[in-house]
């Protein structure tokens, strides 16, 4: 059925009305935007096994629903996408790709660029200079054998293909780090700053490109004038708009929400403004959109509600219909014949050989090793959304035909395919972690310094609101005794790996100083405490302080914590329970989510350390006990309870570092009703009362309490009181009142122990924070 486009009407009347909606431009979209969705999604979970990025699955589903696949039936293509919906189809998608590189301008930070060094800068040149020269031949020899080619400009063909074999995915190579655990480790650094230089230069050829596309049937000095204009927008950004939006994002960080609101329909105006001048020029709109996102100042709380606002809705929903309006204009049939497919093995050789062969030599030169290399090369072999942008420019502008079109598109999904299983043949960062032959514990580093110089922790976060605890806890541990080993503290920010680009593009804003970092997470909290505590620190010289970031999927991130810690040989890992207090002091605890409880759960069962569950109730700021400090010269107060164990001597032993004059630690030692102990037990009891001596003697910030402990209301009546801060406890319990007790009770977190799921237990009104300790082979 042929329909009149001029009479085209966006709604319908409804089938009651013997209207059929699918010839009407709305519905027809919303039918159009499901099945892109589904298809995709679908694709996804396929390839999940194989950790492919999403970016894979979106271009397959473009592919399977274009004329390559599904598309070849013509009554499939003609009922759901007939040719009359291709503009508007076009136009969404468009709307979306313009603020998606919004979003990529907002996120590259320019400034990281500078600081990239000059090894991460030299390795991206290499990376697109070579690709680009081997370009010349392959352009020529594409020009002589796909027909019709010859009839656009040589200068014209080079450019686009140049481009399209020399890019870098900069988000893609990001999502591909991250799945593979390598986006914090000396390759990951390296490749992501040699990517984020690559994706700039890409832009700049593109616009080159795009510039010299307008010359082609034209006068050549209009190229020139595109060009030119093409340079002053940019050098008009960057002087004038640059500054503006810096004012505008600190106006913005006000608690007036109309005013917010206005500054942000702001933005996203001149995004649109942005796109449309340069569109005006001659340049693509999405140039604009992403030389508007450079102008935005990084890492802010202004960039952060951008992101938020719009990188939902744009990449989850909008940015598939432009991998399916791309899929719509390839024909994997057009590769025709021996010469055609031929000519695609020859682009794919030629796109790894230069990209590979390039970063691989200039990577040797700057001594890094051989295998890094190679995993380098390959890296930065990652294609993808940037491709499909050049490719379909291309096409716009008539330099590229379907033949050639639909080998570059192969020629991407081939090179983004091969990136992860090549990069987990070629390395492995944990072949070069040799795991520890014997546990780590606290309580043996106290015996054998000489072998250990300094006290090792792994301390992980999940946000801003577990960093003021995490200060007061390191500030209590770091000056224990004077003969005590200095402390070194790796702070880890656990990041979940979604399909957000915010949750991998964080990593590449984090800083070498751990100052910055712990700063942008301590929202609400005063800005200069914390560095002026780290100064303090640094010039007694017995705590040093050092960040990573581990932005993973929750059901592998206990890998990551796992190889930090055996790579740093940390004593003790000290984890967030899942469950924290919105505000200081509060009773009721939020639920993180059953996810992150299987963190804790997979590390506590495969340390080869002590590890400790942090729950956080507002140590050290409860405000019962700020209003104390003032007039007392103790500022914190904890108790240690102590029955007997390897885990209750773990919790002594970290207690006893506590312990200092404005630190009080009480270890209160649960006696039970005398019985006769097997060999074992008398053993047990023996080390056991060697380190409460030990204790006794080593330390006078430490009140020794021994009581009798009939029940667990006992202990849990101990927590109930504001009297300490902290109250410490091993994991495993061996008393047997309280074991006998809690027998028939279901535990609500099995990994805190017994007593460690009654003092966390939100309904007892206990306000105390705990801090459960479990011992190397004592999993359970």
């Amino acid at each position: 059925m042929e329909l009149n486009i001029t009479t085209m009407r966006t709604s319908s009347d409804g089938a009651w009305q013997g209207d059929n909606p699918l010839h009407h431009a709305f519905p027809l979209l919303i039918v159009q935007t499901t099945l892109v969705l589904f298809v995709s999604r679908l694709l996804a979970l396929l390839l999940k096994p194989l950790r492919q990025p999403k970016v894979i699955a979106e271009i397959l589903g473009g592919i399977l629903l274009g004329p390559s696949a599904l598309g070849r039936n013509k009554h499939f293509l003609q009922i759901i996408f007939p040719s009359w919906s291709t503009p508007i189809l076009e136009s969404i998608a468009s709307i979306g790709l313009l603020f998606y590189l919004f979003l990529v301008g907002l996120e590259l930070d320019l400034s990281s660029i500078r600081r990239s060094g000059r090894k991460a800068i030299t390795i991206a040149i290499a990376g697109i200079s070579l690709p680009f020269l081997l370009g010349v031949g392959v352009t020529f020899l594409m020009r002589k054998a796909i027909h019709g080619e010859n009839k656009v400009g040589y200068a014209q063909c080079l450019v686009f293909i140049g481009v399209a074999l020399s890019i870098t995915a900069f988000p893609v190579l990001a999502r591909i780090l991250a799945e593979l655990k390598l986006l914090t480790t000396r390759v990951g650094e390296t490749a992501m700053a040699a990517a984020a230089f690559n994706d700039l230069a890409a832009w700049i050829l593109l616009a080159l490109a795009v510039a010299l596309a307008g010359g082609n049937h034209k006068s050549p000095l209009v190229s020139l004038w595109v060009l030119i204009s093409g340079v002053a927008f940019v050098a008009f950004q960057l002087t004038l708009v640059r500054p503006f939006m810096n004012w505008v994002a600190k106006r913005s960080s006000s608690n007036d929400g109309l005013v917010d609101e206005a500054y942000i329909c702001l933005t996203l105006a001149g995004v649109m403004i942005s796109g449309f001048m340069t569109d005006l020029i001659g340049v693509h709109a999405i140039f604009g959109a992403f030389v508007f996102g450079l102008t935005i100042p990084k890492g802010g709380e202004f960039a952060a509600k951008l992101t938020k606002r719009i990188e939902d809705f744009v990449s989850g929903l909008l940015l598939p219909l432009y991998f399916a309006s791309s899929g719509l204009r390839t024909d994997v049939f057009k590769i025709q014949g021996v010469k055609a497919w031929g000519l695609l093995a020859l682009v794919i050789s030629v796109s790894c050989t230069g990209k590979i062969l390039g970063t691989f030599l200039v990577a040797m030169l700057c001594m890094i090793p051989v295998r890094e290399s190679l995993a380098l090369g390959v890296l930065m072999n990652t294609k993808g959304l940037v491709e499909l942008i050049v490719l379909n420019i291309g096409k716009e502008k008539k330099i590229l035909n379907d033949e050639m079109f639909a080998i570059l598109v192969l020629m991407a999904l081939f090179t983004t395919f091969m990136t992860t299983p090549a990069v987990m043949a070629i390395y492995n960062p944990s072949w070069d972690v040799i795991a520890s032959p014997t546990p780590r514990l606290l309580h043996s580093l106290t015996k054998s310094s000489k072998k250990q110089k300094d006290l090792r922790i792994l301390a992980c976060i999940h946000g801003p609101g577990s960093v003021p605890s995490l200060i007061n806890l390191i500030e209590s541990t770091g000056t224990a005794f004077e003969n005590s080993p200095p402390l070194k503290v790796y702070v880890m920010h656990l990041v979940e790996l979604t399909d957000r680009s915010s949750s991998i593009m964080m990593a590449h804003r984090v800083r070498k100083n751990g100052f910055p970092f712990i700063n942008r997470l301590c929202q609400g909290v005063s800005q200069d405490q914390i560095p002026a505590a780290f100064e303090a620190y640094g010039r007694v010289g017995q705590v040093t302080i050092r960040h990573t970031t581990a932005i993973s999927a929750l059901s592998t991130m206990h890998q990551d914590i796992l190889h930090v810690a055996e790579e740093k040989r940390v004593s003790i890992i000290i984890l967030p329970f899942n469950r924290h207090c919105r505000t200081e002091g509060e009773e009721t605890m939020e639920n993180l989510g059953h996810d992150w409880r299987g963190v804790n759960q997979r590390v506590l069962s495969s340390a080869n350390c002590s590890v400790a569950l942090f729950v956080d109730r507002g140590f050290g700021g409860r405000p019962e006990r700020r209003a104390a400090q003032s007039s007392a010269p103790i500022s914190k107060r904890v108790c240690v309870l102590f029955e007997g164990g390897p885990d209750d001597r773990e919790a002594l032993e970290f207690g006893r570092r506590l312990a200092h004059p404005s630190v009080m630690v009480t270890v209160v030692k649960c006696i039970q009703v005398e019985g006769t102990d097997s060999l074992e037990q008398s053993h047990e009891r023996e080390v056991d009362e060697a380190a409460v001596a030990e204790l006794k003697r080593s330390n006078e910030s430490v009140e020794y309490i021994e009581k009798v402990v009939a029940s667990a209301e006992t202990v849990v009546s101990i927590g109930r009181s504001t009297e300490y801060d902290l109250v410490i406890v091993g994991k495993e319990q061996h008393h047997p009142a309280m074991v006998a007790e809690l027998a028939h009770q279901q535990l609500e977190h099995a990994e805190l122990g017994p007593i460690g799921d009654a003092l966390a237990s939100s309904s007892h009104g206990i306000l105390s924070s705990i801090l459960v300790i479990q011992a190397p082979g004592s999993k359970k």
